[in-house]
């Protein structure tokens, strides 16, 4: 397995070093129901040691006094490393949370580094010292990091997810405390083993898994200054009150019910197939899918006969299978979610096109759910309204675009969307009316050059882009005599 020499251990302070605690948190395997591997649960001991070593790291050491480039140079040999080692990421994170092995190589490796890339070539644009004069006054604003930055990820996409947020936090000058899922945390041995060869500074980053307890007590440590979390609206909601109670602050990307709107004049067969991705990649198990589809009633017949032949051709079974598209659910409690909401949908009055809530033929074990289409869905059924987190699609159907815009709003979240049309003028459009923090039309997607984020419970601020570096920088103001500012002009 991956990372083996060092899964007694925990990744504080430049070492790895010997944990508190001999307790273990178990690694099973979606598809065999065995455990692969273990790796240590942090205890709070533990947590105070890896906060000591960024606070030590950001307070006495070099790394927030570094120049920019030479924190780049730094990102930069990380991002070269990991693609030396993408095959091996890619069987790691397929091992340990059941990723299809072919989506694990298009998308849970290749997309940490274009993330990495769009950081390297952002980083520079950034105004990190900048004079302003006016009539006014005149001032040096600077963006300076925030100092030690928590990041909590989930289990779905890893290394996309960290990425995310360590890159810019530690351009920014940031040192950092990593707390993968305990569902996955054997990609982040990947990852820590990774920045060590790369050279960061001691306590510039630092890693352990622990339980929710511990995790807590990490988010709200006294000696933290910032929490990246994403996750569920829940745990979201409680550190954020915690982080609140603290005026700390805290970025949220949440859950998601995101709506694939097809109108009238959409090319119904073009937009079923964007749904291979855009609803159904990593088997569901991503929080920006489109799984409410919004379909004219017109168009319902030839929209539930197409998603019907999709699921058809998305084979179903071990991911380490290069053909497999539907690999397992992460863990059993997942799986019985995942069909106990497709019970929940049938008894509620849907109509089931596919699928259903028993295992898929000739999966006797494994976390294996069957891909399901669900029709005649109210907009306010709870199969409608509730994240699921697995391949499940509802359809609604809609007489007026008004209304269609509508049923895409009436939900608590408002993560991502989708409009499909002839039409791209008439579909920015539409898009502008969905109160969702990104709406693709006809599943164009914006880039990491671009912000992506929720609005109501799907979280607060905003990740990639200028706007990514936001969260790890304290904008500060030095006013300047006017004779100085006019020499700095």
């Amino acid at each position: 397995m991956a990372a083996s020499g060092n899964l007694d251990r925990i990744y504080i302070g430049g070492d790895w070093v010997a944990p508190d605690s001999s307790d273990r948190i178990e690694v099973i395997s979606p598809v065999t129901e065995e455990p692969i591997a273990s790796v240590p649960a942090g205890s709070r001991a533990d947590v105070d040691a890896a906060v000591a070593a960024a606070r030590r790291a950001f307070d006495e050491g070099p790394w927030p006094h570094l120049e920019l480039s030479e924190r780049m140079a730094c990102l930069a040999r990380l991002k070269d490393i990991f693609e030396r080692r993408a095959e091996e990421i890619a069987q790691t994170i397929t091992a340990e949370m059941g990723s299809p092995i072919t989506a694990s190589r298009t998308q849970q490796v290749p997309i940490p580094i274009m993330m990495m890339e769009a950081q390297l070539d952002l980083a520079p644009q950034l105004a990190w010292r900048e004079l302003r004069q006016s009539k006014t006054g005149n001032g040096l604003v600077l963006r300076k990091p925030k100092g030690v930055v928590v990041a909590i990820v989930p289990w779905n996409a890893p290394l996309m997810v960290t990425l995310a947020k360590i890159g810019p936090a530690l351009l920014a000058g940031c040192t950092v405390i990593l707390k993968p899922a305990p569902e996955s945390p054997l990609s982040a041995y990947l990852l820590a083993e990774m920045i060590d060869e790369a050279g960061f500074p001691p306590g510039s980053f630092n890693m352990l898994c622990a339980d929710r307890a511990e995790s807590e007590y990490l988010a709200l440590h006294p000696g933290v200054n910032k929490v990246s979390f994403t996750g569920s609206t829940v745990a979201g909601q409680t550190l954020a009150r915690g982080c609140g109670d603290l005026l700390r602050p805290i970025t949220l990307e949440l859950g998601g019910k995101s709506a694939a709107v097809l109108l009238e004049d959409a090319d119904v067969g073009a937009a079923i197939e964007a749904l291979r991705v855009g609803s159904f990649r990593n088997s569901g198990q991503i929080c920006s899918l489109k799984t409410r589809i919004v379909v004219s009633k017109r168009q319902e017949a030839e929209a539930l006969e197409r998603l019907e032949a999709l699921v058809a051709s998305m084979p179903v079974g071990d991911p380490l299978d290069e053909a497999t598209q539907i690999g397992p659910m992460v863990s059993q409690r997942q799986r019985d979610r995942v069909a106990g909401y497709i019970d929940t949908g049938l008894k509620d009055g849907a109509r089931l096109i596919c699928g259903g809530p028993g295992r898929p033929e000739g999966l006797n074990r494994g976390w294996f759910v069957r891909p399901t289409i669900l029709a005649g869905v109210e907009p306010g059924a709870t199969v409608a309204q509730e994240e699921i987190f697995g391949p499940v699609l509802s359809v609604i159907t809609y007489d007026t675009e008004d209304e269609a815009i509508a049923i895409a709003n009436n939900s608590q979240y408002g993560l991502n969307g989708s409009v499909f049309t002839a039409d791209t003028a008439r579909g920015v459009a539409i898009a502008e009316r969905i109160k969702s923090g990104v709406v693709e039309v006809n599943g164009a997607g914006c880039g990491f050059h671009c912000p992506i984020g929720g609005v109501k419970a799907s979280g607060i601020g905003r990740e990639h882009g200028r706007e990514g570096f936001d969260p790890y920088v304290e904008i500060r103001t030095i006013g300047l005599p006017k004779e100085y500012a006019d020499s700095l002009a």
